[in-house]
């Protein structure tokens, strides 16, 4: 039973990173990018404001002071020295419009506090009409502000009114942030890196496909999880060994006995009323040499196979031949070619057992492959026979559970445990044939 998430825990999981890499970046970038607004809010707080005030004051005063000469001297020689005095002293060049009007201009708005902070020292110092045109840099500001007889015109130099620090600061902020990202980036890569080969490795040695030990790199952590891995690894290959070496042994010690047993019975006297009996015993034998073999082949698992490349398409056409030759109606469809890594003996085996069920109920077998995707394969083995009820057909994996009275209740066991062994899985379906079905699936 699924427990329903909250609505904000649901949109974070949906929003975060999945991958260790993408969640450990994002932890470095949040507080880096929260470092770099703080730092930016108190620099245009305080110091780009006091800076902003102080030119846009010192502008708006030398505008004041130049209107204020105008005003007072008439004559136009007067007011040429005046304007040649501004352009060599201060810096500013102007011009005087006789009986212009100023026109109404819209609000400027332009990235910073300079704007609103030159318009207000304009209307604290100047008081007169005015308008201000902001052109990108390097092109002047140009003030026009109303006078009785006409429009002082002002060319304003942007060095006049910003900071040149804003943009250094600006840079250095930045670039060391990329710099710091970029290094935590490839430091963190490198961590996860390990991570992967861990997992990758893991995966690996679960599917069978023993790539020997791997090396310990990454951080100390990382390092102690690997050399656990690899010690494991060996264990798990001493246990193998034993265990087969045990199994070659049990097997050997129970056969010798059904031999001895079955030479008796060949020796004794041909009579004709001990003939019934001889057979009986003699199906017996058989039966109890079926029945060690496939427990055997339980216990062991297949797991000593190595996996190779291998064509599963003709895997699956061998395994129909041979259930022809005992007399099975079995159709066979699959793509010209299916290279996976297998371990070739035990997935046969787990296969034919499935043959092999579906021959005891079944007239007609249908065995087919396709590939799902570019990482999965699907075997389907479909029979027209009575079929199995939902409910009883995970029950049919358990081992020693037998559907019928000529199975020993291992095939299915078998079949799953070699296909599990695989990295796949295997389910009971109902058949298009009208019975059972078993689908496998399997990583490519």
């Amino acid at each position: 039973m699924r427990i329903a998430l909250p609505l904000p825990e649901r949109l974070l999981r949906r929003v975060l990173p999945r991958s260790l890499l993408g969640r450990s970046l994002l932890m470095i970038l949040l507080p880096l990018v929260l470092l770099e607004a703080v730092t930016l809010q108190i620099f245009y707080g305080s110091h780009l404001n006091l800076i902003s005030r102080r030119l846009t004051g010192a502008v708006a005063g030398e505008v004041a002071l130049v209107a204020r000469m105008f005003e007072y001297q008439k004559d136009p020689s007067d007011r040429a020295a005046v304007l040649r005095f501004a352009r060599e002293n201060l810096e500013l060049a102007m011009n005087f419009e006789s009986g212009a009007q100023l026109a109404p201009r819209p609000a400027p708005n332009v990235l910073g506090p300079i704007d609103n902070d030159l318009a207000g020292a304009m209307q604290q110092l100047v008081h007169r009409p005015f308008t201000m045109v902001w052109a990108a840099n390097p092109k002047p500001v140009v003030l026009r502000v109303q006078l009785p007889d006409g429009v002082l015109r002002i060319l304003v130099p942007h060095k006049r009114l910003y900071a040149e620090t804003i943009y250094v600061f600006l840079a250095w902020v930045v670039g060391t942030s990329v710099l710091l990202f970029a290094i935590a980036s490839l430091f963190m890569r490198n961590q996860v890196r390990a991570i992967r080969r861990l997992a990758g490795a893991a995966e690996a040695f679960g599917m069978g496909r023993d790539q020997g030990a791997i090396k310990p790199e990454g951080a100390i952590e990382v390092r102690r999880a690997a050399s656990a891995f690899n010690r494991m690894q060996e264990r798990i290959r001493r246990f193998l060994a034993q265990r087969t070496e045990l199994l070659a042994g049990v097997s050997h010690d129970l056969r010798t006995p059904l031999t001895r047993l079955r030479l008796a019975l060949a020796m004794l006297p041909l009579r004709p009323e001990l003939a019934p009996d001889i057979a009986a015993m003699t199906a017996d034998l058989e039966e109890m040499e079926r029945l060690v073999e496939g427990y055997l082949a339980f216990a062991r698992g297949e797991g000593i196979e190595q996996v190779r490349q291998v064509d599963l398409s003709r895997m699956l056409g061998e395994v129909a031949v041979g259930a022809r030759r005992t007399g099975a109606d079995v159709s066979l469809e699959t793509p010209g070619s299916l290279m996976l890594p297998l371990r070739p003996d035990a997935l046969r085996r787990a296969i034919t057992n499935l043959v092999d069920n579906a021959q005891r109920h079944a007239r007609q077998i249908s065995l087919s492959a396709v590939r799902l995707s570019a990482r999965s394969v699907q075997v389907t083995v479909d029979d027209d026979g009575p079929g199995i009820p939902p409910e009883q057909r995970e029950g049919m994996f358990r081992p020693f559970q037998s559907g019928d009275a000529g199975g020993t209740g291992l095939g299915l066991a078998i079949a799953r445990d070699i296909v599990r062994a695989h990295g796949g899985d295997i389910l009971l379906e109902e058949s298009p044939l009208g019975g059972l079905r078993a689908r496998i699936r399997l990583p490519v």
